[in-house]
């Protein structure tokens, strides 16, 4: 299998991840420690992949998609710690004349949100 048109080297991730712990992490860090890596399985990312696939499919979504969204559980959940969940998206429609943004989410099939979390947060 041919690797993906974008890939990162594992240098560009790891100054990628270094930047965001020195400038948006010292913000959080200085509040309460918190995560800032999440985990999920292949089969379980895939069983979510597919339920897009066909969730969509049954709604006329011909190009879905997947936006990843930073959280927070509640105080008293979870230690209320950072969170990530995955939100299905679908294409902009070409009739409506609105300021929708591309491939805006798709309220209709619900996200995810069932996922390991790094503790103590590890660097990449």
């Amino acid at each position: 299998m041919k690797k993906p048109a974008k890939c990162v080297s594992v240098e560009e991730a790891r100054e990628q991840q270094k930047e965001w712990v020195n400038t948006r992490g010292k913000v959080i860090g200085s509040k309460f420690k918190d995560v800032r890596d999440f985990w999920y399985s292949l089969d379980e990312l895939q069983e979510y992949l597919d339920y897009v696939r066909e969730k969509s499919k049954e709604q006329g979504v011909e190009n879905p998609g997947i936006r990843f969204f930073l959280g927070a559980y509640s105080p008293g959940r979870k230690d209320g710690n950072a969170t990530m969940f995955l939100a299905p998206t679908r294409e902009k429609d070409p009739n409506k004349d609105s300021e929708e943004v591309e491939d805006p989410n798709n309220y209709e099939i619900e996200p995810y949100n069932t996922i390991g979390m790094g503790w103590p947060p590890s660097d990449y």
